[in-house]
């Protein structure tokens, strides 16, 4: 099995090794995503590390890296400005498409959240985009030059310090950065978008995050990351975001995404069901040609990815109904034009079900109560209704369920 991250390196925009690493997760990737981070930061900060790491458990595999001149990739920062930084996001998605699957997400936090806004439009396979405490315009990070402005207009360059760390700005970056028009990029994005920011955020403030939403056009959302810091440093922050980012995503990943290639060889008389590795419960299910996939809700650790074993219990009920009640209108020439069954299960205590025998053998007083509402519209008389609500009791799954069930197990294999 290949590692879950590997170690990665590309040549960059400005002809320097990139270096970068892929967060694979233990099955089929479900999607790549490309991470940019924030300005001056590297690959390895937090949020990049726990976000990706936390996507990859979600099945998708995500590449970060370092931006020229900065981690541990080759080049001089100062020779750098936000164009570079695009084009060197360009060409990682170039790497993704040449050596694994191009990237259908693009992720950006900070000042590579207006990066991915710029680079999305030379990414053409992406079909979501999602910023994270992003500037609605790249000028926004000259405020973190303060008095060394005048400095670099005057003299061409000057250094500046940044979180700790002294880095040479050139007046060639803050002609870049002025440069830049975010807001037509963004509105002819033609991606889904969503917006996650800190209202409290003391970097980048949340009016840019609005000024993002505002200039894109739908699908677009907004995630409120509520008293989270600009650099998500708490590991709780990050993994909202993952966990957010991940279940939102699944609805533009497409049919790929969702059902993929057969995992293993699909029986032909049976239903195979096998893990896909990814995330904790993710099922692939296989039905003759047919490639389903089952899972659980976020809310209890799954990735929300597809229906619960008992929904799809409640689909077999709910379908069988309706097609035998179809048949049947078929058959006696019912004008019945459509049947809408919703199917429901729970577990109640005997003594409040008045339709359950008692069962000498239920030591737990408990019983399985699945509820089904039919809903029949048409020019239908009382006694065709009724006729027909009596076939529904007669569908094989709804006799199968009501009879005594024997399943038998058997290992196979290792």
């Amino acid at each position: 099995m290949a590692k879950q991250t590997q170690r990665i390196e590309f040549t960059g925009s400005l002809g320097e090794k990139l270096a970068g690493r892929l967060e694979l997760p233990k099955g089929p990737p479900r999607a790549y995503a490309l991470f940019a981070h924030c300005f001056t930061c590297s690959k390895d900060i937090f949020a990049a590390t726990r976000i990706a790491s936390r996507l990859r458990d979600h099945g998708i595999a995500v590449l970060r890296f370092d931006f020229t001149g900065l981690g541990h990739s080759d080049g001089d920062f100062a020779n750098t400005d936000f164009s570079s930084n695009v084009a060197d996001l360009v060409r990682a998605a170039d790497y993704l498409r040449e050596t694994y699957e191009a990237p259908s997400i693009l992720i950006g936090h900070s000042l590579g959240g207006a990066a991915v806004l710029a680079a999305a439009g030379d990414v053409p396979e992406a079909k979501a985009v999602a910023t994270i405490g992003a500037p609605a315009d790249a000028a926004h990070v000259a405020e973190n030059f303060g008095a060394k402005i005048d400095a670099i207009e005057e003299d061409g360059e000057a250094e500046v310090e940044l979180a700790g760390r002294p880095f040479r700005i050139r007046k060639e970056f803050l002609d870049d950065i002025r440069s830049q028009e975010l807001t037509p990029r963004i509105s002819a994005l033609k991606k889904a978008l969503i917006v996650f920011h800190a209202p409290r955020d003391a970097t980048v403030g949340i009016e840019n995050a609005e000024k993002i939403f505002v200039a894109a056009k739908h699908p677009k959302s907004f995630v409120s990351l509520d008293d989270a810091d600009h650099l998500l440093s708490r590991h709780a922050d990050a993994t909202y975001v993952a966990d957010v980012l991940s279940a939102w995503a699944t609805r533009y990943l497409g049919e790929d995404a969702n059902e993929g290639k057969a995992l293993v060889k699909p029986h032909p008389e049976r239903v195979t069901v096998v893990e896909t590795g990814n995330g904790k419960f993710q099922s692939q299910v296989l039905a003759g040609d047919h490639i389903l996939l089952a899972d659980e809700p976020l809310s209890v650790g799954g990735l929300d990815t597809g229906p619960t074993p008992y929904q799809y219990l409640n689909a077999a009920l709910g379908a069988c109904t309706a097609m035998t009640m179809r048949l049947y209108a078929e058959r006696k020439s019912i004008p019945m034009e459509r049947v809408v069954v919703r199917v429901g299960h729970d577990r109640i205590h005997l003594d409040d079900c008045e339709e359950c025998a008692a069962d000498d053998g239920n030591t737990q007083g408990q019983v399985d109560l699945i509820e089904r509402e039919i809903e029949l519209s048409g020019n239908l008389d009382e006694a065709q209704r009724a006729k027909l609500m009596e076939i529904a009791d007669k569908c094989p799954v709804h006799r199968t369920l009501e009879n005594k069930i024997v399943v038998r197990t058997a290992q196979k294999g290792g």
